[in-house]
């Protein structure tokens, strides 16, 4: 993303106008999610000073300052005190889904069968990701989807949106502090077959790259691209 990313952070650039971040953070509260911590490391302080307590937004905003950045599952770890125990949608700041319905996350990590009675805990779902088609970048995807049943093997392949609900105790093996991949865990739980999800069909982009900003912030001109 350089040189944009030089003097501004990624979830900070700009996509028809608004920050990539604050089209989550609205589309959070529209759901009735207002209480929102936000992990950072580079140029954090920047988003801290443009997002500020969230009060603009109808949200309350709190911080984990990583200070070196400490991938997803790491800086999860870190956050763990302000998060609560009970499950919690976590998204990447970086990715343009204007359009997700955050209504959809409070109830797909289930307690309970049907009828009412408790799932064994180590039957539960640990986990419930949105995936989509893949993208050119990607085009082997990461994971497959059978009946709501994430794993690892197997066609058709599908693509992490970067949006997933998770329990808390799924990171109980990660040391806070220390630098842990998402990705990691997600295979672990998903080879165990506690984690669900679902194809999510709407727009989403992965703001990965320069390019890709310019074409979602291209004039429209009424012809395919």
């Amino acid at each position: 993303m350089r040189p944009l990313t030089d003097r501004c952070p990624k979830p900070l650039l700009k996509v028809r106008g608004r920050p990539l971040i604050v089209w989550h953070i609205l589309n959070l509260v529209r759901a009735g999610i207002s209480e929102i911590v936000i992990n950072h490391a580079y140029l954090g302080t920047m988003i801290e000073d443009a997002l500020g307590d969230g009060a603009q937004f109808g949200a309350r905003i709190r911080y984990s300052a990583e200070g070196t950045a400490l991938e997803t599952a790491g800086g999860i770890a870190k956050a763990r005190h302000l998060l609560g125990e009970e499950p919690f949608v976590a998204l990447a700041a970086d990715v343009y889904c204007p359009h997700f319905n955050f209504e959809q996350v409070k109830d797909v990590l289930q307690e309970h069968d049907v009828w009412g009675k408790p799932h064994p805990a180590h039957q539960r779902d640990v986990a419930w990701l949105y995936l989509v088609k893949n993208p050119t970048h990607n085009p082997r995807g990461d994971f497959t989807l059978k009946n709501f049943t994430v794993a690892n093997d197997g066609e058709p392949r599908l693509t992490f949106s970067g949006i997933g609900v998770y329990r808390p105790g799924m990171f109980d093996s990660v040391q806070p502090g220390e630098p842990a991949k998402l990705a990691t865990l997600l295979r672990e739980y998903a080879a165990r077959g506690q984690v669900g999800g679902e194809l999510y069909r709407g727009d989403w982009t992965d703001v990965g790259t320069a390019e890709r900003l310019a074409e979602l912030n291209a004039p429209w001109t009424g012809k395919p691209s």
